[in-house]
C-alpha cells in the first residue's frame, strides 16, 4: 500500500464530534479538523448513508491501493446517499482501481528523472518545484504522483541546505512552488523557516504554493499561517485546486478573502475528470463561482494517465469541445488554459480548442 508520509499535527484536543461530524469548525484548530478525516471507507460509506454491499468490497481493495483520506468539512458539502456526488466520486475508492489499463503508468509525468536534489524537482528554466511534504489533507482518487516514493524523498537539514545551495547556484530561478503532497499540511513553524531560506536568495523574487488545503479545510488559513505570508518579500501566488463548484462553500469565500488581504494572489487550477466535471455548465458555474470567491481560472488539466484512475480519463478531444462551448458562455479571462503535462516538455501544452 502506498503511504503518504506522516503530517506534523502542532495541537489535538478531545472534544468528540457529534451528529456524525458536524461541528462548529470555527471553534477547532485545523490541525485538530485534519487530525479527524476519515481514513477507512466503511466510515465513509456510513457517513453518507451508502450501502456497504454494493460499494465496500471496492471501496475496501481501492484503499488498499491508495489509502482514503478525506477532511469532515469536505464530507458535509457531499449530499448523503448520492453515490454520483462529484465530491464523492473524488475520494470514494473504486473496484476500477484495482484495474490494470494499457498506457497508465505510476509516474506519468516523468518526474523521478526531474529530480535535481532530495525534495527539488527542476522541470522549468526559471521554476523550481519544492516538495516539502508527501501529506496530504485529502487523497484525491486520480492524483498523479499516487505512486510517488514520498518516503524517498523527506528532507532532512542537510537536505534543505542542499535544496538552499543548488537554487544559489540558479541565477535564471526566479520562482519557487511549495508542493508536495501539500505544503500547507507542514506547521506554520516549519513553513515560516523555509519561506526566511527561500526569501534570503536574491535572485528569487515568487513564492508560489499549491495547496488543496484552504478549500478542503478553510481554517488551514489562520493567523499563524497569515502572519508569515505577511512577512515576507517575496510575491507570493497561491493556485489552489477546485474541480467542482460545490467545493467552495461561505467558509472557503472567507479564507480566500483573508488570503486576499495579506497580498495573495489566488488562481485555480482543475482536471477535467469523468463524471465529476465533464460538462460546459458545470465548468462555466466553476469558472463563475470562482471569480466571485476572488479566484481566477487559471488551468484545466488534461487528465494524467495514472495507473489506477483510467476510470476518470477523458479524452483530449472531449476537452477541447468543452473549451469551445466555455468560449461561448463565458468571457475570455474567465475560461482556464486547457493544458497536459508532456514530459520533458518546457512549459505546459496547450491543448488547441480549435
Amino acid at each position: 500500500m502506498i503511504q503518504r508520509t506522516p503530517v506534523r499535527i502542532e495541537a489535538r484536543d478531545t472534544s468528540h464530534l457529534s451528529d456524525h461530524g458536524t461541528c462548529a469548525f470555527e471553534n477547532q484548530s485545523w490541525q485538530t479538523i485534519l487530525s479527524r478525516s476519515i481514513s477507512n471507507p466503511e466510515h465513509l460509506l456510513e457517513r453518507l448513508n451508502l450501502p456497504a454491499e454494493r460499494w465496500l468490497e471496492g471501496a475496501r481493495n481501492g484503499h488498499e491501493l491508495f489509502p482514503i483520506r478525506v477532511p469532515e468539512p469536505f464530507v458535509q458539502r457531499m449530499e448523503p446517499g448520492n453515490p454520483n456526488d462529484p465530491l464523492l466520486r473524488q475520494v470514494l475508492p473504486v473496484a476500477d482501481e484495482s484495474v490494470e489499463r494499457s498506457g497508465f503508468v505510476r509516474d506519468p509525468l516523468e518526474e523521478n528523472t526531474a529530480i535535481q536534489t532530495t525534495g527539488l524537482i527542476r522541470k522549468y528554466h526559471s521554476r523550481a518545484l519544492l516538495m516539502v511534504t508527501g501529506q496530504c489533507a485529502i487523497n484525491c482518487r486520480y492524483c498523479f504522483r499516487r505512486h510517488f516514493p514520498y518516503n524517498d524523498h523527506k528532507l532532512s537539514r542537510e537536505d534543505r541546505h542542499q535544496v538552499i545551495t543548488t537554487l544559489s547556484a540558479s541565477p535564471e530561478i526566479n520562482e519557487v512552488i511549495l508542493s508536495g503532497g501539500d505544503p500547507l499540511a507542514v506547521n506554520d513553524r516549519l513553513l515560516a523557516q523555509w519561506v526566511e531560506l527561500l526569501e534570503a536568495v536574491p535572485h528569487l523574487k515568487r513564492l508560489r504554493i499549491h495547496s488543496r488545503l484552504p478549500v478542503v479545510i478553510p481554517q488551514r488559513v489562520c493567523d499563524d499561517m497569515l502572519a508569515w505570508l505577511n512577512r515576507t518579500r517575496l510575491q507570493k501566488v497561491l493556485v489552489v485546486h477546485v474541480n467542482h463548484p460545490a467545493e467552495i462553500d461561505q467558509a472557503t469565500r472567507d479564507a480566500f478573502e483573508r488570503l486576499k488581504q495579506a497580498g495573495v494572489t489566488l488562481l485555480n487550477q482543475s482536471v477535467i475528470l469523468k463524471g465529476v466535471n465533464d460538462n460546459a455548465a458545470t465548468l462555466s458555474e466553476l469558472s463563475e463561482t470562482l471569480f466571485d470567491a476572488g479566484v481566477l481560472p487559471y488551468y484545466l488539466h488534461a487528465f494524467d494517465p495514472v495507473t489506477g484512475a483510467h476510470h476518470f480519463d477523458v479524452s483530449d478531444t472531449d476537452a477541447a469541445s468543452l473549451v469551445r462551448q466555455l468560449l461561448k458562455r463565458l468571457p475570455g479571462f474567465l475560461v482556464p488554459k486547457l493544458v497536459r503535462e508532456v514530459p520533458g516538455e518546457a512549459s505546459k501544452t496547450p491543448i488547441p480548442a480549435f
